[in-house]
Formats: structure tokens, C-alpha cells, sequence
């Protein structure tokens, strides 16, 4: 998720430098041959140029708007994610009976659970190998699933049917802890829905035809009166066009490790460190600090 200080423009041109160089070889050879008179018998209509300019607006501003849906999604999502872990944490505590003013072990269990949970799931939608942290877990709870988070919260049920037949909860607060590991469930299988819907291939390469077929026309709808600004027009507004295409395709897939993600590792991160305070530790982890413009 980009943060709301410096933004690393060259990073975004590194994203679009062959559409860059091809438009801009295009205007400039195109330019040249117009201004000493080798194109002069071809001229498109600045009307029709207008049209086609026209339409790739209308395509662009749907596809933004589909791409922000998207992203902003995910978002709620994994806000979602950050209260119900809390209020996870919060009615074991609150739940679960305690001998000697102390938590039972099951406590802790669930807690340091959902936080490895958090962790797993930011690693699997982006299909990056699992951290230390939970390869160690899996090795030591034996836990060998082809989804870890589901089976992560398998065992969260695992251990609450423990306490029940304990005696450390009642029926009421085992449906409440239930119902929380149920949203904590569908949370999870809505991130897996964004991320293995593709958006249309073939919107996308119509938009990009389109754009093209734009700036191929363009120049021959301008007067070639000044050169210079002959070119930077037809450089200029094709490149604004796939600047715009560009922001959308990397905002419609946010869990793919790039800047614009959901910043999955820094919210289990604030998990984690709630959590932790939530139980009673007091060696809890310090926020790490962003040394990007960006988070992930």
C-alpha cells in the first residue's frame, strides 16, 4: 500500500518504458517525415481522432473503477480480518475460565494460533514461501494441509471443542467463538475469490488496442505548424492513456507483492503485537517502520 508521503515515479515508468520508447520512436520518426512534407496526402479528421480518443476514456474509466472495487475489497477484508482476530483473542480471554487468576494454556494457544494464521495467509495469496515463523509452527504442531490457514483454523475449532468438554465454556460462548472463527473463515475464501478471479484478458488488450490504434491517428490529425509540439502531444496524451491502464492493472490484483497491495505482513503485524498486549506478554514486538513508500 503506497503511503502518504514520497511516491517513486520512476518506478512507475520502469512499469511502461517500452510503451515509452514505441510511441515515442512513432511520434518522432512520424514528426519529422510529416514536417518535410513525406506524409502531407495523409490527414485523419481531428472528429474522428476525437471518437476514438472518446472511447478509450469511457473503457479507462470503467476499468479504474472495476480495479479500485477490487482493491478497495480487499482492504475492507482484511480490516475485517484485524477486528475479528481481536475479538477472537478477547472472548477467549473473557470466555475461558481461569484457575489461580491465571489463563489456561488454551488461551495462548488460540492467540499465538491466529497470529501464525495472519502470517499464512498474507503468504499464501501472494504464493510467496511460508516465513520462519510458520514453518516452525507447522513442524512442531505437525500441521500438513494443502491450505495452512484453513487447516490453522481447523484447529482453532479443534481446541475450542477442548475447552467445551473442560468445562470452560458454556454452549452460548462456544457458539460466540464459533461464529468468530467462521467470520475469520469467510474472510479468508473471499481474499482466495479475488485472487483466483482474473479479470478479462480481453479488456485489456481491446483498451490497449485502442489506445494504440489513438496514437498511430493522432498526429495526422494535428497541424504540423511546430514540430516539438507535434510530438509532445503525440507522445504526451497516449502515454497519460496507458499510465491510467497501467495504475488500474496493478490495483485490480492486490495480493501480488507489489506496491499497491493490501498491506497484509504490516496489519498481522499490528495483529500480533495487539494480541500479544491482549494476553498479558510483555516482550511484544515494536512496529517496524516503513523505509519505502510503500508497505506490504
Amino acid at each position: 500500500m503506497l503511503l502518504n508521503k514520497r511516491i517513486s515515479i520512476l518506478d512507475f515508468i520502469k512499469t511502461i518504458k517500452v510503451d515509452i520508447v514505441l510511441i515515442s520512436s512513432y511520434a518522432v520518426v512520424v514528426g519529422i517525415f510529416d514536417q518535410y512534407g513525406f506524409l502531407d496526402k495523409i490527414s485523419v479528421p481531428i472528429s474522428v481522432t476525437a471518437v476514438f480518443g472518446t472511447a478509450v476514456a469511457l473503457l479507462l474509466g470503467f476499468r479504474t473503477n472495476q480495479a479500485y472495487e477490487r482493491w478497495w475489497e480487499a482492504r475492507i477484508i482484511w480490516g475485517a480480518i484485524v477486528n475479528d482476530s481481536r475479538t477472537l483473542v478477547r472472548q477467549c480471554v473473557s470466555f475461558f475460565k481461569r484457575s489461580n487468576g491465571q489463563y489456561d494454556t488454551l488461551v495462548n494457544e488460540m492467540a499465538n494460533r491466529q497470529i501464525i494464521w495472519c502470517y499464512a495467509l498474507g503468504e499464501s495469496l501472494r504464493k510467496l514461501p511460508f516465513s520462519h515463523r510458520v514453518i516452525k509452527y507447522k513442524e512442531s504442531n505437525k500441521t500438513e494441509a494443502f491450505n495452512i490457514p484453513n487447516a490453522l483454523l481447523s484447529e482453532h475449532s479443534e481446541t475450542l471443542l477442548k475447552a467445551k468438554e473442560k468445562g470452560m465454556v458454556n454452549d452460548f460462548q462456544q457458539v460466540q467463538i464459533d461464529s468468530t472463527i467462521a467470520r475469520l473463515c469467510d474472510s479468508m475464501g473471499k481474499c482466495e475469490r479475488i485472487k483466483n478471479t482474473v479479470f478479462p484478458k480481453a479488456h485489456s488488450l481491446l483498451i490497449h488496442t485502442i489506445i494504440y490504434v489513438f496514437a498511430t491517428m493522432l498526429p495526422f490529425g494535428l497541424t504540423d505548424e511546430y514540430l516539438i509540439v507535434e510530438i509532445g502531444l503525440t507522445i504526451g496524451i497516449p502515454i497519460i492513456f496507458i499510465a491510467i491502464e497501467k495504475t488500474s492493472i496493478l490495483m485490480q490484483d492486490p495480493f501480488e507483492n507489489q506496491p499497491l497491495d493490501t498491506p497484509m505482513t504490516d496489519l498481522a503485524e499490528t495483529i500480533e503485537i495487539n494480541i500479544r498486549q491482549m494476553i498479558g506478554e510483555t516482550d511484544v514486538p515494536e512496529k517496524k517502520k516503513p523505509t519505502d513508500y510503500y508497505v506490504l
